[in-house]
């Protein structure tokens, strides 16, 4: 199971929110750059990125910061936030990004993941970001009618990479993962799922490989790194499903 540590873009610095409310951004790093390699260099395989300011704008607003932090890492980096277009896709898997996230397009326009996800094999998931199990659009500003596992379902067939599903109620608020709306999602189809959203302890990724680790493809966490509940090291010993050495990270 892959750990993903996350970095959330909010005006060029590395933040983390609340329930997703922009109001509510604490910075934690002014270099986003230099806070990747320090994650790269703790042995993490994959970084979870979000362009905070472009979900909520649909388009690349922390470009900048984006490509920084691509040039800084050798590990792939997974990035989501405001990829809302064909254009969109193809810049950033042509300038460096292993894998893009789908998220309200996925939603509005299913036709671009299906079609990204055919002219780019591998490198494409989607975002599931729910609210009592409803999809949430628009940098989760806004709730749509479909729920997580039938939006999930639209693409069973499409080649998507991963589903990242985000308990909104969860994220931020230090208060554990879903693990049951997760597995629910992860049981219902074959696509990997990686869970995200309130992991704050050791204990929580020991709940998840415990409850999914048959499944589950990964973890994100985030504001836990930050404030040091959570120790990276630790947490890729904990998710390591056999004899690796810990620090590979990997499935």
């Amino acid at each position: 199971m892959i750990f993903f540590p996350a970095i959330d873009l909010k005006d060029g610095r590395c933040v983390r929110l609340v329930h997703g409310d922009m109001n509510t951004a604490t910075v934690f790093n002014n270099d986003p750059a230099a806070q990747a390699a320090a994650f790269a260099a703790a042995g993490c395989a994959w970084l979870h990125v979000v362009d905070l300011d472009g979900a909520f704008a649909g388009r690349a607003v922390n470009a900048a910061a984006v490509e920084a932090i691509v040039e800084a890492v050798a590990i792939p980096v997974q990035l989501g936030g405001g990829i809302r277009d064909r254009a969109a896709v193809d810049r950033w898997l042509d300038h460096g990004v292993a894998r893009v996230i789908i998220g309200t397009a996925a939603v509005r326009h299913p036709d671009l993941v299906r079609d990204a996800c055919r002219d780019w094999p591998g490198r494409v998931a989607v975002g599931i970001d729910a609210r009592d199990g409803r999809v949430a659009v628009e940098g989760w500003a806004e709730a749509s009618e479909i729920s997580a596992i039938d939006l999930a379902r639209r693409f069973e067939d499409a080649g998507v990479a991963a589903l990242i599903h985000t308990d909104i109620a969860r994220d931020g608020a230090m208060a554990g993962p879903n693990v049951e709306a997760t597995m629910e999602l992860a049981r219902a189809v074959t696509i990997p799922v990686i869970a995200s959203g309130g992991v704050s302890s050791l204990d929580d990724l020991r709940a998840l490989k415990a409850a999914g680790g048959d499944v589950l493809a990964g973890v994100i966490s985030g504001r836990a790194l930050y404030d040091g509940r959570i120790d990276v090291g630790a947490a890729l010993a904990v998710l390591a499903d056999d004899g690796q050495a810990a620090e590979t990270g990997r499935c």
